[in-house]
């Protein structure tokens, strides 16, 4: 029996997803041009969907216009980068006190297998950065607030735009890894003053290491 037709909405987000896979592994970098014919081709739909896609990552602030060029792939500056760091910071330290105050034994227990995990993975920063993710994730759910989940998920959004896990830099996926547990701990003695500063901790530690990123990226530009 054949199938019917594909419903367009399921070609849209389809090829949503796929490109903005592609943005968060660095496939589609930042300030590079995006092609409504181009996209088609590749990922083989027509040209609705990948319009409609676009419109959802103009929306999400993945993509933008610039002159004489048309859709982009959109640029955090460093102003961008600090601002974005500064809100990080704020949310991801109110998350990591509600969580102290709000997960359940089974989230904590959840949060410390994942920093374990990041031990097997020390030498590998693509999946120590996916183990990162799932950190943050359970992390944010683990507070229990829908408006605090909605506002860290438009935040993870912007920083698909950073490019590349800084826990790939010298030493940081050690220090990284130090700093979950200081949250874990922190959390499953149920001390909410204690989990946010050691989230808001890691955040800063985190956007060192970033703009050191940017100033070398910076000088091979030149």
């Amino acid at each position: 029996m054949s199938k019917g037709p594909v419903d367009p909405k399921l070609r849209g987000e389809t090829a949503y997803a796929r490109l903005k896979e592609e943005i968060a592994t660095g496939k589609m970098m930042p300030g590079s041009r995006v092609r409504e014919v181009e996209i088609a081709d590749r990922l083989g739909v027509s040209r609705t969907p990948v319009r409609e896609a676009l419109r959802r990552l103009e929306a999400d602030g993945l993509v933008t216009h610039a002159p004489h060029m048309g859709a982009v792939v959109a640029t955090l500056d460093h102003s961008a980068v600090i601002e974005l760091y500064a809100m990080r910071e704020i949310l991801e330290g109110t998350a990591a006190r509600f969580a102290a105050r709000h997960a359940s034994e089974v989230e904590i227990q959840d949060l410390a297998y994942l920093v374990e995990t990041e031990l097997d993975r020390a030498e590998d920063p693509a999946a120590l950065a996916q183990i990162n993710r799932a950190f943050h994730s359970a992390l944010y759910h683990a507070g229990h607030n829908q408006f605090l989940l909605k506002a860290l998920g438009a935040l993870s959004d912007a920083m698909i735009l950073l490019g590349g896990t800084t826990l790939a830099v010298d030493s940081r996926s050690t220090t990284a890894h130090e700093e979950h547990m200081a949250m874990v701990k922190a959390i499953a003695a149920r001390d909410p003053d204690a989990a946010e500063e050691a989230a808001r901790e890691h955040i800063r530690n985190a956007q060192r290491v970033r703009l050191k990123l940017l100033r070398a990226a910076m000088v091979d530009n030149h």
